[in-house]
């Protein structure tokens, strides 16, 4: 009989893994430029002052959607040693995704109930509430602040926005400012130079199948080793995984995990291509021929080309065939 839970247990604990990687190093290179060392050189949980206005810096960390940014800039700042201090009275980085609606006003307010500031009144003035989180980030010693999705939150209100980002690295109670998001964040904070110049920029690289292909097989055995599975021997399969995932280092983990599911689920030994293949129709929906896993020609197929545009021309050939 299939042991649904043990399979969930297996799953859960594959999604939780972080591969740790080149670009962990480089995001921790950046963060700790930015923060206070001891007399004995050691990093501290304070952030470090620039110019003589004793301004404080931020970074940028630029990917794709599905690169892996997200888990990426949460397991460099959880498992930072400068931050290992956390407690219910002291948080040396506060993290948050945009809220809906992104305006400046209500990321102001889900701010401050991070910070464990009662809910404020909605009449209450967005710069009260700005002004009054620069207070509770005094109060917690909180030395950084991870806005993610940060693109999201520039749709609306993007001049506030940018003199909000400004003003929080900016007086006493400045802190580290950490944004990731699309290019089109980059191109949102470039748009103003004051802000563009406080902040430094992590662009994380596409994966290269070539480069990249030893690490991509590691990553299979490890959660294939996990799953108690055996690990696929089809010689290719690194070369469509990256193809597949858009060259996204967090979408190859993503159908990797998808392809283990659909074997445990199938209660064999072994991972092959036809589990891969079966991952990506149930994540893309796509027609069998243009499925990167089964195709000949995988190479030469558009994974962003919407799936009702290829039906479309599918039934135009027929009709002229016709």
């Amino acid at each position: 009989m299939t042991d649904y839970a043990k399979i969930e247990q297996t799953l859960t604990r594959l999604r939780a893994l972080h591969v740790k990687n080149m670009r962990d190093d480089a995001f921790a290179t950046h963060l700790n430029r930015l923060l206070k060392r001891s007399p004995s050189g050691g990093l501290l949980p304070e952030a470090k002052r620039f110019t003589n206005t004793h301004e404080t810096r931020g970074i940028m960390v630029i990917d794709a959607p599905g690169g892996g940014k997200s888990t990426m800039v949460q397991r460099g700042l959880k498992r930072h040693p400068a931050f290992n201090d956390a407690s219910a009275d002291n948080h040396p980085f506060i993290g948050a995704t945009v809220p809906s609606p992104a305006t400046l006003k209500s990321m102001a307010g889900h701010l401050l109930e991070l910070t464990g500031f009662p809910s404020t009144s909605s009449h209450r003035e967005v710069w009260s509430k700005w002004q009054m989180l620069k207070y509770r980030f005094s109060v917690l010693s909180t030395a950084a602040l991870w806005i993610d999705e940060a693109h999201d939150l520039f749709c609306a209100d993007k001049n506030l926005i940018l003199r909000a980002i400004k003003s929080l690295m900016q007086g006493d109670n400045a802190v580290i400012v950490i944004l990731s998001g699309t290019e089109q964040l980059a191109d949102f904070v470039r748009s103003d130079p004051q802000v563009q110049r406080r902040f430094s920029t992590l662009v994380l690289p596409p994966v290269d199948a070539n480069a990249d292909r030893e690490d991509i097989l590691a990553i299979i055995e490890a959660h294939c080793e996990i799953a108690g599975l055996v690990a696929p021997v089809e010689v290719d399969l690194a070369d469509r995984l990256v193809h597949a995932a858009r060259h996204r280092f967090g979408r190859c983990i993503e159908y990797n995990i998808l392809a283990i599911e659909q074997a445990l689920y199938e209660g064999v030994d072994h991972l092959d291509m036809h589990h891969v293949a079966a991952a990506w129709s149930v994540q893309e929906g796509d027609q069998i021929d243009r499925n990167v896993f089964l195709a000949n020609d995988w190479w030469q197929i558009d994974t962003d080309r919407k799936a009702n545009a290829v039906m479309t021309e599918g039934r135009k050939r027929r009709r002229r065939v016709r």
